[in-house]
């Protein structure tokens, strides 16, 4: 299978034609407005999360889901917006670091884990198995989301080269969904994911579990951007992510609120 591959110049077009995950929602621009950037791993409950708090507050929140660096890069070049909420809390440090967050928290955790086609049929138990020969594997871009940092992050640890990697990846993608998606339709025979989104592949797919020594824990933050319109209103969406209500909402969609 030809190896699928997204340099810089898909990221530029996505800037340019508006081609992301998910086009933001429409809305009424008589309306108070918060503008979310989010993670397109963490869309189930953040979508949730933002339905109460429109009830809750009257206010509209449009939400921008795709991979936490094209996010990321996204928010530099249009130095506008309320909320980040990436796949890791690396990418608010990044934006923090060149003066773009207020204020942070951490609202939940990702652990990355093997995804493989039902009933593994090749009967993968660990990263080592991942480098048989002829499987074909998928992973996330590391240039474009959150799981493929962290993927690459875990093979590193486990002194496991690239090089022997990189002979068996037959796709590569911009957001984490795209992965769960490659096993429900059986195109490739594992994957690396969250947890999370592993759950909702259940009928389609076999969770191997990444031993805790060897795994890589992702921490989710939420970020309030320096150049908010409505930093009251974005706090409050904020106390609201991370409140009872928000957390057992995340706890629902089988999202992780307390650290591994």
């Amino acid at each position: 299978m030809k190896k699928l591959t997204f340099v810089t110049v898909v990221v530029t077009a996505i800037f340019l034609f508006g081609c992301k995950a998910d086009k933001p929602e429409e809305s009424d621009p008589a309306a108070k407005e918060l503008l979310l950037y989010c993670g397109a791993g963490i869309r189930p409950p953040v979508k949730e999360i933002a339905e109460a708090f429109e009830r809750e507050h009257g206010v509209k929140v449009i939400t921008d889901y795709a991979g936490s660096e094209v996010l990321l890069s996204k928010i530099k070049l249009t130095r506008r917006g309320d909320l980040y909420m990436p796949g890791d809390k690396h990418y608010i440090e990044q934006a923090a670091g060149e003066g773009m967050i207020l204020s942070q928290q951490s609202v939940c955790y990702f652990v990355p884990t093997i995804l493989v086609k039902k009933g593994n049929p090749k009967q993968i138990q660990g990263l080592r198995d991942l480098l048989a020969d002829g499987l074909k594997l998928g992973i996330g871009d590391a240039k474009a989301c959150a799981i493929g940092r962290k993927t690459k992050q875990i093979f590193t640890k486990n002194n496991i080269a690239w090089e022997d990697v990189e002979k068996n990846i037959a796709f590569q993608s911009l957001t984490v969904n795209e992965l769960g998606m490659q096993i429900q339709t059986g195109s490739l025979d594992a994957v690396v994911v969250w947890d999370a989104i592993a759950h909702y592949y259940n009928e389609h797919g076999t969770e191997v579990s990444i031993p805790v020594e060897e795994n890589v824990i992702s921490t989710v933050n939420i970020g309030i951007l320096s150049f908010t319109k409505d930093r009251s209103l974005a706090e409050e969406f904020v106390k609201f992510a991370v409140s009872q209500s928000g957390q057992n909402i995340f706890k629902q969609h089988n999202y992780r609120t307390d650290p591994p």
